[in-house]
């Protein structure tokens, strides 16, 4: 049983996601009516225990431990909460910015693990790339013209008439300056150290 405390504002939570980086100006959070149109609609939910009415009311009343709830990491970030909320409100979005305080405080890093190949992509190449841990279940799911048209790609473009896929050098090192200025080598190694 949760227990109310006096003097705590309730709305905190609420307002570290409406002032996030990633919080729309659009986002009316506080307009949610709680009529449940995102639960109902949301594949997340229907596979698994997320519920993202839940999930906002939880917010609204300032519950923090939502931010290390495991169902959370069940929503497929496909935006159909978003597209049916009669509030201009967005589970998807709040979504987000929960994990990424979760994140912050050191939680649920390992669940990143996997995406660590694509984010070795950016810094070894200075673009998204499929990583090669992948290519076996592309060629399941494509057969192995797929890996064929992978590994001749520059050949294949070359004889469109289109430049190659590659990034020329000094872009890749204005590249990596940016990942890290912004962060972002530094948080590939938080995540991959805490593997």
């Amino acid at each position: 049983m949760r227990t109310l405390k006096l003097n705590e504002d309730s709305s905190k939570l609420a307002n570290e996601v409406i002032s996030d980086l990633k919080s729309s100006p659009s986002l009316e959070l506080f307009k949610c009516i709680q009529c449940g149109m995102c639960t109902s609609l949301c594949p997340g939910a229907r596979y698994s225990d997320y519920n993202p009415r839940e999930m906002v009311k939880r917010v609204l009343d300032g519950d923090e431990s939502v931010v290390f709830d495991d169902n959370i990491w069940n929503c497929f970030y496909c935006y159909t909460c978003n597209s049916v909320c009669p509030a201009n409100n967005s589970a998807s979005v709040v979504n987000q910015i929960l994990r990424q305080m979760a994140i912050n405080k050191g939680e649920q890093t390992e669940r990143l693990a996997a995406f660590l190949t694509y984010g070795d992509s950016f810094l070894e190449i200075g673009i998204g790339s499929i990583p090669a841990a992948f290519f076996d279940v592309l060629v399941n799911d494509f057969g192995p013209e797929w890996l064929d048209l992978k590994m001749n790609l520059d050949s294949v473009r070359k004889d469109l008439g289109l430049g190659q896929v590659t990034l020329p050098e000094e872009s890749i090192e204005e590249i990596d300056k940016i990942l890290n200025v912004t962060g972002f080598t530094k948080k590939m190694g938080k995540i991959r150290g805490s593997k």
